[in-house]
């Protein structure tokens, strides 16, 4: 099936990707300068976006706070009656479905522009953070939900009485705090070498690292089988967020997601057998933590006062472990697109005869009459 949906689907995906606003209602396309000639523009689609930056993520964007996400979203070609929506008025001012969308899956892990604090500096390549003052966190594009994985953070500049906590974050994760906040984060700080979760500081390392250290992170999550419709099973499929309302922001197009923080932590479980092995310029310091909370994880770094370090998904890493058979974080991009578009897939088949225009806006269908 992977097999299947990756050739027929996510190969046929175009190169260049368009993203859409956050347009939650249709524009009425200008009946003006419709003629073939000079001067004369073809009205443009209303499934049409802006071109993306060269960093692949709008400039202007909302940020992922109080609870909500926002998931940057594309037009899908798939979608049932895409060109009657384009090319029908009977829709203008009104809501557009989310199953005319996708989201958009980018072709490289990179620090997330949205899922981050808004006071983080991140560099044109989308992998290079600075700091500012009080401690807060960025979090990478794509996360890790079964397998060994690895990425490294190279420390840039880091000057005395400035720190970090560097390490691994689910979503829930709170980003104005640093790594190690909450039960959503597992850390380990370069002062005295201490590790974090759930604000709780305990001995990890005799001597933290500083300015020039090169630090490894490997975490190991275990096949779920207990759980086969958990995130941590190998066959877990993302969400859709298809049936996800669209919002507009500065002419594109978002996913809302809304978390319930407490309902989440009140969920939380431990995973048997799962661990997070930090390294320093190659060395094992030994395993931080077991048994971590299930969920999905993204490489995570936050910062206090002015650090600068720069992220290394793969393939080329400075000290690859040598004692453990791991997959590098930047294999996550192709991976991601896979999975997402089966699970958009499976969201077609499930919802088959539904997904009709006449249906979404007046709650009725013409083949019922």
């Amino acid at each position: 099936i992977y097999l299947f949906v990756y050739f027929f689907f996510f190969k046929m995906l175009p190169r260049k990707v368009n993203m859409f606003r956050r347009g939650t209602k249709r524009k009425l396309i200008s009946s003006q300068n419709e003629g073939v000639g000079i001067g004369n523009r073809k009205p443009k689609s209303d499934l049409v976006m802006p071109k993306l930056p060269p960093n692949g993520y709008p400039t202007e964007h909302p940020f992922n706070k109080d609870s909500f996400r926002y998931i940057l979203a594309e037009p899908d070609p798939h979608g049932p009656f895409r060109q009657e929506f384009d090319e029908s008025q009977d829709w203008v001012g009104k809501p557009i479905p989310g199953w005319l969308y996708r989201k958009l899956c980018g072709s490289s892990v990179l620090v997330a522009m949205h899922d981050r604090a808004p006071q983080l500096k991140i560099s044109e390549d989308r992998l290079t953070g600075i700091g500012e003052k009080g401690y807060c966190m960025a979090r990478a594009t794509h996360g890790v939900h079964f397998g060994t994985w690895y990425y490294e953070i190279d420390i840039v500049d880091m000057l005395e009485g400035h720190h970090t906590r560097l390490g691994w974050s689910q979503e829930c994760g709170n980003l104005q705090g640093p790594c190690g906040y909450d039960k959503f984060s597992y850390s380990w700080r370069s002062r005295k070498g201490t590790k974090f979760h759930d604000s709780i500081g305990t001995h990890y390392a005799d001597t933290g690292y500083i300015h020039g250290d090169t630090i490894g992170f490997l975490i190991h999550l275990p096949d779920n089988e207990e759980d086969p419709n958990g995130v941590n099973h190998s066959n877990y499929l993302p969400p859709t967020h298809k049936d996800r309302p669209l919002v507009k922001f500065k002419n594109y197009l978002y996913f809302e997601e809304k978390d319930d923080i407490p309902q989440t932590t009140r969920q939380l479980r431990p995973l048997k057998g799962s661990k997070i092995v930090f390294y320093k310029n190659g060395e094992n310091i030994g395993t931080a933590f077991q048994d971590i909370y299930a969920g999905v994880y993204y490489p995570a770094a936050s910062f206090y006062k002015n650090v600068t370090v720069t992220f290394n998904f793969g393939p080329n890493f400075k000290y690859p472990p040598k004692d453990a058979q791991f997959r590098g974080i930047y294999e996550l991009a192709e991976e991601s697109a896979v999975r997402q578009t089966l699970c958009d897939c499976v969201y077609f088949v499930e919802n088959e005869g539904k997904l009709r225009l006449d249906t979404f806006y007046y709650g009725t269908s013409t083949t019922d009459v």
